[in-house]
């Protein structure tokens, strides 16, 4: 692939985050083009490459995979569809940036993985909020000993998504809160405290049978630190999004750790006194899209590998499993 030229980049399927996603942000970084859009209704994926201004359009998801003028595939699908088309896109030749979570469960990340693996192929998980460079700043103030010994670490992502219908909602398509927001709450907790937790206990309350609106799983870390995840699409917290990080010698809080190009605040409160700053940066889309980009031509390392996403996918099933209710994706 010769480097003068953009990574030309297909769509599976005409999702309402494409735009937000990777479109707008592909229009400020030269070195990748949105060339291709497919979805399941031929018309609606034509007005969609209209609207955004998409050059073509393929007859199905495996017509697209199948275009030897596709370089790689963003799939923003459900997630339930995530393992079967990512499978399929590095199988035909694409590296493939996927929408979080990677899969249903772990052991279908595992088999996303081997496949990365086996075609050679870049496969990253769509976890932008840790290209921004607040992510950094937060694990730079953990390091710092700024806090001291860290204690505990929670996350928090509450927002109001009232609509009964919706994916998120549904079982078939590996829906849940846990499965949606949760995981970024999870994810940011794993990154905070840079280990692997253990899930002791979970609780849970649905929107239907197996499909949970809210969820609050307590973590324990093999050095004694602990960690709380709250996440939640239908509940009375409406909107929250939370980082806390407490020491012995110092407490960190977030505002907004999830989409910080928006609006976000950074505290930290020690004995010496409190500051706050915000952490300048662009969208984290297109801090991710430069990264996928680089990835893709130089071998440049990711913080969302195919291995980051099986152990955050590992932590979602033992919360599920803690809940009792099925592991997504089980078939139960």
């Amino acid at each position: 692939m010769s480097t003068a030229t953009p990574l030309r980049i297909g769509i599976l399927g005409a999702a309402r985050i494409a735009p937000m996603a990777l479109i707008r942000p592909a229009r400020q970084v030269p070195e990748a083009a949105v060339t291709a859009v497919a979805a399941r209704d031929p018309k609606r994926a034509a007005i969609f490459a209209r609207k955004h201004g998409i050059p073509r359009v393929a007859d199905s998801y495996a017509a697209l995979l199948a275009d030897p003028e596709i370089d790689a595939i963003y799939n923003p699908l459900p997630n339930s569809l995530h393992a079967s088309w990512t499978i399929q896109a590095l199988e035909a030749g694409k590296h493939v940036l996927c929408e979080k979570p990677l899969a249903a469960n772990a052991d279908e990340a595992r088999t996303m993985a081997e496949a990365a693996t086996r075609c050679n192929r870049v496969l990253v998980e769509a976890f932008h909020y840790r290209y921004h460079p607040l992510a950094a700043r937060m694990r730079a103030i953990i390091d710092s000993g700024a806090l001291g010994t860290v204690r505990h670490i929670e996350a928090t992502m509450c927002i109001p998504l009232p609509i009964p219908g919706d994916i998120r909602y549904q079982w078939k398509l590996a829906g849940g809160a846990t499965m949606d927001v949760g995981r970024y709450a999870i994810n940011l907790v794993r990154f905070l405290a840079g280990a692997e937790p253990e899930v002791v206990h979970a609780e849970a309350r649905l929107a239907s049978a197996k499909v949970d609106r809210w969820m609050t799983a307590d973590l324990h870390f093999a050095d004694g630190r602990s960690g709380r995840i709250t996440c939640s699409l239908l509940s009375p917290q409406l909107l929250r999004l939370r980082a806390i990080v407490r020491g012995d010698r110092g407490e960190m809080r977030v505002f907004n750790p999830f989409a910080p190009h928006f609006y976000h605040r950074l505290s930290v409160r020690t004995p010496h006194g409190s500051t706050r700053e915000r952490v300048a940066g662009d969208t984290t889309y297109t801090h991710q899209l430069r990264a996928f980009v680089a990835a893709v031509r130089t071998g440049a390392p990711v913080p969302t590998t195919a291995d980051d996403a099986i152990a955050n996918m590992a932590v979602i099933d033992a919360v599920y499993e803690k809940a009792g209710l099925p592991r997504r994706g089980s078939g139960e």
